[in-house]
């Protein structure tokens, strides 16, 4: 009997669902130049991103391994060993982790975020970097990171506070910039009302910082709830 060839690949070109809705980190002619993005434009603001999350995150000096949910090709995780951290990938784009496990020598895994596949206290902290956004329910998310991580959670974040939140809504009007169609943008504000409804009852407290400012302006980073990126850690106080 002759068998018939098939040479689809694991996933069809076109976008794929997760959480009932298209998401662009299923199609590959998205995530295929998702690396591209951070070597060109956007590598300025990546430096300031990290410098932010390495204040934050370096101050629970507890903090030895971490956990990155939604770490698509590791582009973070990647650099937390350079801050002393050993570091864990997880994303539920089999897309990304394809280019992740080339890029990355950790450890790697195709999960969903609001069920982590990992024991109560695995890890010293986790991390999420501007994958928050895409949740349906932050606050399930939330209480994970918090079940699987000791110390703390560490969150970078695409701010609503900035003007680049309306032009690409506006790009997005015109069938442009699919990236952010399905993200929901958060104030520091409104993500820590999202964290006392998650973690009632725990003792934590929160420390964030925003950057993202124009090249001109006189400071890059401040305390202030505006620009384009913030980042926020929970440090846990009763860790068992």
């Amino acid at each position: 009997m002759e068998l018939e060839k098939h040479t689809a690949g694991l996933l069809p070109q076109t976008q794929q669902n997760w959480q009932n809705r298209p998401e662009w980190f299923f199609n590959r002619a998205h995530t295929d130049t998702y690396e591209q993005w951070y070597e060109g434009r956007y590598k300025r603001a990546e430096v300031w991103q990290k410098k932010v999350m390495e204040q934050l995150v370096s101050k629970d000096t507890r903090v030895k391994t971490l956990l990155e949910f939604g770490c698509g090709t590791t582009r973070f995780t990647r650099w937390w060993k350079e801050i002393g951290i050993e570091a864990t990938g997880g994303d539920i784009s089999p897309l990304m982790l394809s280019q992740a496990i080339h890029l990355f020598d950790g450890d790697l895994v195709m999960a969903d975020s609001h069920h982590m596949p990992f024991k109560d206290n695995t890890f010293d902290a986790l991390a999420f970097i501007t994958t928050f956004e895409y949740y349906k329910d932050p606050v399930q998310v939330i209480r994970e990171a918090a079940r699987v991580a000791r110390h703390g959670i560490a969150m970078g974040m695409m701010n609503r506070n900035s003007p680049k939140v309306a032009r690409r809504r506006v790009q997005q009007l015109f069938g442009k910039n699919p990236f952010y169609v399905t993200a929901t943008f958060y104030t520091p504000q409104k993500l820590m009302e999202i964290i006392h409804q998650a973690l009632a009852g725990r003792e934590y407290s929160i420390e964030w910082t925003c950057t993202g400012l124009p090249k001109w302006f006189p400071v890059q980073q401040w305390s202030l709830p505006y620009g384009d990126f913030f980042g926020l850690y929970v440090t846990l106080h009763d860790a068992k």
